[in-house]
């Protein structure tokens, strides 16, 4: 059997990110809860969201996210990690800025802990990838226009995306503007 590498290399990241939602998942959480949610897009899922951030960018006016849009179209998958947001009950915790988790939910505010755990569980993933030479990047854009094309659940208010890629220069470093060279290197 003769394996092409750019086919055993896009296989890897795919594997790769399977391990890294495995690494979020069992990452610490506050009182034992577990609001995270895990997508992994390849193929024309990611290219769909990439489209709808160069949308959004362009009609929003935001540069960097018509940047990442061409950064998600460039990674060989995405990992997206969402929070859930409901409030873990620890009535005197304050973090959130609110008196209580009470006047937390009375107002529609967000979780501390779930931001946190949210966090944790990104480094958990990043360091995965890390760890198998996977180039990675974590952007907010990309969990930004997920949540807002309706790829999470309602409860999911706060995400982000995990670019990831193999190759011989990692695509997300040099990424400037959305002019960048870097940036619109022919697709793999």
């Amino acid at each position: 059997m003769i394996c092409n590498g750019k086919t055993v290399e896009k296989k890897a990241v795919i594997q790769v990110a399977e391990l890294m939602a495995a690494a979020a998942r069992t990452a610490p959480k506050g009182c034992g809860i577990d609001n995270l949610e895990v997508l992994i897009l390849d193929g024309e899922e990611k290219d769909n969201l990439a489209k709808s951030m160069e949308k959004y960018g362009t009609e929003w006016k935001i540069d960097f996210m018509v940047r990442d849009s061409h950064n998600v179209e460039t990674a060989d998958a995405l990992m997206l990690m969402g929070a859930k947001i409901h409030p873990i009950l620890l009535d005197h915790c304050g973090y959130c800025g609110y008196k209580n988790c009470g006047e937390n939910i009375k107002n529609n505010g967000i979780c501390s802990f779930n931001t946190g755990d949210l966090g944790i569980a990104i480094g958990s993933a990043v360091s995965v990838a890390a760890n198998h030479r996977i180039d990675n990047r974590t952007i907010y854009t990309a969990g930004k226009i997920a949540m807002e094309i309706g790829l999470f659940p309602k409860d999911v208010r706060v995400a982000y995306g995990i670019l990831l890629s193999v190759s011989s220069k990692n695509p997300f470093f040099d990424r400037g503007t959305a002019d960048n060279d870097a940036v619109k290197r022919e697709k793999r």
